[in-house]
């Protein structure tokens, strides 16, 4: 007889924890599912009425727990958070500004993990960033990977030394993409063009230009390279953009901001 597949424990049904929880039902994991959530979602109880989950089950140590709360509340329940947690208990946290270290001495165990995720992954289009202690087992690292692919791809492990500044870029980044849209369309009305006219087409040329440069093999440097004429408009409105102090400084100001606001919530 196969051995059962072991079952995951989820804490936090939000849209993250929810988007890999629905990943997990979709691919078929055919051991339990247990989620703990304090105000659980119409989904997460239509789940449970067709059998797909189980809602806030009594606590019990788990095979793997994945904590996906926000990192605010996390001090606040770790002590029910433990209660899942047993000598063998894989954890994975998704949670942002949480170290190994930290997530390991609150929860009073080593084998814990980190994944940061990002918001493309509520749609299977996004990047994780996967951290794991020194001494983890290839095992837990190809585990976890595949634990998480609903979400997109998954990169690393890396060191958690990198993670601040991987998270600066994936982590952070769609929100750049979407100022990049956002200020776009602006820019279009401002000269003329109808809002609802201007947002589409910002936002099919972020859509588009992400699926070109993902489906190419140059480098984005090249791909802008090929799409800007000497003289030409484009290249007009690039002698704006990359000037001293514009587009290039600024994002390696930001990204910079971004990575010291990590690394101060969490406590570095």
């Amino acid at each position: 007889m196969a051995k059962p597949e072991p079952g995951i424990t989820l804490i936090g049904g939000g849209r993250m924890g929810s988007a890999l929880a629905g990943g997990w039902i979709k691919a078929g994991q055919s051991g339990p599912i247990a989620i703990h959530d304090p105000g659980p979602s119409d989904l997460l109880k239509g789940w449970q009425a067709d059998g797909k989950i189980a809602l806030n089950p009594a606590p019990e140590p788990a095979s793997t727990l994945v904590v996906a709360v926000k990192p605010q509340v996390f001090g606040s329940i770790a002590d029910d958070i433990r209660k899942h947690v047993g000598p063998d208990t894989l954890v994975l946290s998704i949670m942002a500004g949480i170290t190994l270290d930290g997530l390991s001495r609150t929860l009073q165990t080593k084998r814990v993990a980190r994944a940061m995720p990002n918001t493309p992954g509520l749609v299977g289009k996004g990047m994780t960033l996967l951290c794991l202690p020194d001494d983890a087992s290839s095992e837990d690292a190809a585990y976890l990977k595949e634990l998480l692919t609903p979400l997109g791809d998954v990169e690393g492990p890396i060191g958690e030394d990198k993670i601040s500044a991987a998270t600066a870029i994936s982590g952070c980044g769609p929100a750049y993409a979407f100022l990049l849209a956002e200020v776009m369309a602006a820019a279009g009305k401002a000269h003329g063009l109808d809002e609802a006219l201007a947002l589409r087409l910002a936002k099919k040329t972020v859509e588009g230009a992400g699926a070109l440069m993902m489906d190419a093999a140059e480098p984005p440097s090249k791909l802008r390279e090929n799409v800007t004429s000497p003289g030409g408009v484009t290249k007009a409105a690039l002698d704006v953009l990359m000037r001293e102090g514009a587009m290039p400084s600024l994002m390696e100001e930001a990204v910079g901001a971004a990575i010291k606001r990590d690394r101060e919530l969490s406590g570095d």
